[in-house]
């Protein structure tokens, strides 16, 4: 083969290896992104308002941060083919958006084991008020929805400045929207994030009154992660930038995105 021979073929060589790489790096960045599944079906109380500013919300996350796309349960049948033990191994993470209720996971213990194998658990709000009859979903999630009063502005205490989560709302922040007590404020089991030292001023008798109000938390379960918010009830609170940065420090977090080590359970109460 003469000089020019040599070259062209190593050309076509170096054109070849450079389509072959920038398609490998596009099918890399693709694989590279998490996929959460946004599980909206309710069996009890829904939270329309809330659920519809959620879904436009983690599109614009998902887009904006390019580290992780969505996928939408919203019907019972959903829930039956895109929960089963076979279809949750497409995705690395599930959030559930104001759930409420039984709402048919079709092998909740298989679901679990999936989320303890290392995958990624983000409640809102009212995925504390789902499964009340199991304990084993409710011990996942670290809190049980017991009741709530009116609608009411709150002082929300960060508890850890250096979560993805709560970092730009430290040290304190305030919000209006609808507060949960749970059954159990147990932070033997949770690593807390926000809580709030006196009760909602919320009509309740105990109203204003000091005490330990946990509000956002999160904790490890088996290998994987879950993050839980009580804030979003109201449209405006879900649809404001500082909750967006919220939910997508805690999304970032659970999926192990933001690779910091997860904390250790058993916060103290703020003195």
């Amino acid at each position: 083969m003469n000089r020019l021979g040599v070259v062209l073929m190593m050309f076509s060589m170096a054109v070849l290896f450079s389509v072959t790489a920038d398609a490998q790096g596009t099918s890399g960045a693709s694989r590279a992104k998490k996929r959460l599944l946004v599980v909206s079906h309710t069996a009890g109380f829904r939270h329309e308002e809330a659920i519809r500013a959620f879904e436009k919300v983690i599109a614009e996350l998902a887009e904006q941060s390019g580290q992780f796309t969505v996928e939408h349960c919203r019907t019972a049948e959903d829930v039956k083919n895109m929960m089963s033990p076979e279809a949750l191994q497409r995705y690395d993470g599930v959030v559930f958006s104001n759930t409420t209720g039984n709402i048919g996971i079709p092998d909740l213990p298989a679901f679990l084991e999936w989320v303890k194998s290392g995958k990624a658990v983000i409640g809102i709000h009212a995925a504390a008020d789902t499964y009340h009859d199991e304990p084993a979903f409710i011990e996942m999630l670290g809190g049980q929805f017991l009741t709530h009063g009116a609608q009411c502005e709150v002082e929300v205490i960060v508890e850890d400045a250096k979560h993805p989560a709560m970092a730009h709302l430290a040290p304190r922040f305030r919000v209006f929207d609808e507060i949960y007590e749970f059954k159990n404020n147990d932070r033997a089991k949770l690593h807390v994030l926000g809580s709030m030292d006196r009760h909602p001023n919320d009509g309740h008798p105990q109203a204003g009154q000091p005490g330990d109000y946990l509000l956002i938390w999160c904790k490890p379960y088996g290998k994987g992660r879950v993050f839980y918010t009580g804030l979003g009830h109201r449209g405006d609170v879900i649809e404001s930038q500082w909750y967006k940065q919220h939910i997508l420090g805690g999304i970032r977090w659970a999926l192990g995105i933001i690779r910091n080590p997860v904390p250790r359970v058993g916060t103290p109460a703020p003195k």
